[in-house]
């Protein structure tokens, strides 16, 4: 059991490095792999025969045995950056129970027991608090016994989540360990679940499954489970990893080949920097998937194309609060670092908001965003997107751990459009939809989105171009003169205008929702430091009061 001073004193950090450390050994064991591999190869064009056989044989034994350990080393890396987010969490719950203490003039002793300081005891009106008594503290007024409880239940709190993540991680660890006695992998029966299949039903097929035949179908079949909702976010996230470690030595392979042959063949060029550009993408996907904490979770991939990401800063599975951000016009695989960086401040200011809670957020960059004005005049995009978001809001519901997560579907610009598209025609699994900088989201009303009107949030910028976006046509000419210093004259002529490219403004009160104030942040300044908007976002995730523009 976790004791108190053992909770005070632990390093969350430390865990978060041993987790590191297991997650870059998957780097040498690929490269002894491709060397296995080339000598097998060079072994077979040099001796023939039965001992050449069966070296051969031996050699493809030994090769397989270390790639089945990749999926076990993304595991482990997985079970301790897990604990170490859980034991900070408890550490921040421990904190602010130790804060209350402080405040109220309860005395924790050693051994975490709460109780209100005699008063005979007091000394020259301070005193020392904390497991290791070694803080000084002004005196605060008596506690009372509510006092006293409520540090108490705090305590306990906090001592109970770092005791469940040690036990949990404990068990993972030892199921790892006897893996390695007796296999890493096997194979699982016939039968797949079908591209599309429901959430709920690919975690029943999952959850049938053993630890080993996972690790089996991770490594074998990374494609179909990477993408495939349902499947929980550990498990997809290690079948993307190696997705992306293949994918980029392919590419790799295929610049080889371009840069080789590009000055005969002048018509590669263009090959090339696509390669060159799907290869700069995965590289900052990579680079954002070795950085932390918190751990980032990759749950979806595609280089082909702009290129797709779906990646979670912290395991939605274990958090209490989830928030799904679907980026706008223009996004593609190289912007995924960026715009991720966008949902990781929304986690910063929650953290901020309510030390101490588990929240994750996603990006889901799962669709082909418009690249131009007139892609974007078209709802077409946002509508082909829309099972896709279903499905993924539906999966997170399926695979989550404990009770039921709060989900939060945010969209940005184009974004918007697909998200309130897939509410409209297909329903989202979500306890708040939120909207900013939008052109509109396909409905006049609120309540159209399938949720009750006050769960759906909208903040505009005073100053977002996309005020002035009229039916097409006449968007390219309002996007210029946004930037002039006729904007704000255009914008008074037209200040009772609320209808905008794909319906009514939701940030506008008459469409029936909930708004929350931003600065002047034009049209993608919503998550700087100090924007009201942030904050707003924020607290829309945690299920905390949101103050009103008016505030």
């Amino acid at each position: 059991m976790t004791g108190y001073a053992q909770l005070w004193r632990a390093a969350p950090r430390d865990w978060v490095d041993a987790a590191a450390a297991w997650r870059e050994l998957a780097g040498p064991v690929r490269r002894r792999c491709h060397g296995l591999a080339a000598r097998a190869g060079r072994l077979r064009t040099g001796w023939s025969g039965g001992a050449a056989s069966a070296a051969g044989g031996r050699l493809t034994e030994l090769r397989g045995e270390l790639v089945g350990v990749l999926p076990a080393l993304v595991e482990a890396d997985q079970v301790l950056a897990e604990f170490a987010a859980r034991l900070h969490a408890a550490k921040a719950r421990l904190a602010e129970a130790v804060a209350l203490a402080d405040r109220t003039g309860v005395q924790v002793d050693r051994h975490g027991v709460a109780s209100a300081v005699p008063a005979p005891s007091r000394s020259a009106g301070r005193r020392w608090v904390g497991p290791e008594a070694g803080v000084l503290r002004a005196e605060p007024a008596v506690a009372t016994a509510a006092d006293v409880a409520r540090v108490a239940a705090d305590v306990r709190g906090a001592l109970a989540l770092a005791d469940a993540a040690d036990r949990e991680a404990a068990g993972r660890l030892d199921e790892l360990a006897s893996a390695a006695r007796s296999g890493w992998v096997a194979p699982p029966p016939p039968g797949r679940p079908a591209t599309g299949s429901p959430p709920a039903l690919v975690r029943v097929w999952w959850a049938g499954l053993s630890p080993a035949q996972r690790r089996w179908l991770v490594l074998h079949e990374p494609a179909r489970v990477g993408r495939l909702d349902g499947v929980p976010a550990a498990a997809r996230d290690q079948a993307n990893r190696l997705l992306l470690a293949d994918r980029r030595d392919a590419l790799s392979a295929d610049r080889r080949k371009l840069s080789a042959r590009l000055p005969g063949w002048p018509g590669d060029r263009a090959g090339l920097r696509r390669v060159e550009a799907a290869l700069a993408g995965l590289d900052g996907i990579a680079g954002r998937l070795a950085a932390g904490p918190p751990r980032a979770y990759l749950l979806g991939l595609d280089e082909r194309g702009d290129g797709r990401a779906v990646v979670a800063l912290g395991n939605p599975d274990r958090s209490a609060q989830v928030l799904t951000y679907v980026p706008g016009m223009t996004s593609d695989l190289a912007d995924a670092p960026g715009e991720l960086s966008r949902a990781g401040r929304v986690l910063d200011r929650c953290a901020g908001i309510a030390p101490g809670e588990e929240t994750a957020a996603v990006l889901w960059l799962d669709y082909d965003a418009p690249d131009f004005l007139p892609e974007a005049s078209s709802s077409a995009q946002a509508r082909d997107a829309g099972p896709g978001l279903h499905r993924f809001q539906e999966g997170l519901r399926a695979t989550h751990d404990g009770p039921p997560a709060r989900q939060t579907v945010l969209g940005h610009s184009y974004g918007s459009v697909v998200v309130g598209g897939a509410a409209r025609d297909h329903g989202l699994a979500a306890d708040a939809l939120v909207f900013v900088g939008s052109p509109g989201v396909g409905v006049d009303r609120a309540e159209a989105l399938r949720l009750p009107p006050e769960r759906v949030w909208a903040s505009t910028a005073p100053d977002d171009v996309i005020r002035l976006v009229e039916p097409p046509g006449q968007l390219a000419g309002r996007a210029v003169l946004a930037t002039s210093p006729l904007a704000t004259a255009v914008s008074l002529l037209r200040p009772d205008d609320h209808r905008l490219w794909f319906g009514h403004d939701p940030a506008d009160p008459d469409f029936g929702g909930r708004t929350f104030p931003s600065a002047r942040a034009g049209h993608t300044g919503y998550w700087e430091p100090g924007n009201p908007a942030l904050d707003g976002m924020a607290r829309i995730v945690l299920g905390r009061p949101v103050p009103s523009p008016g505030a």
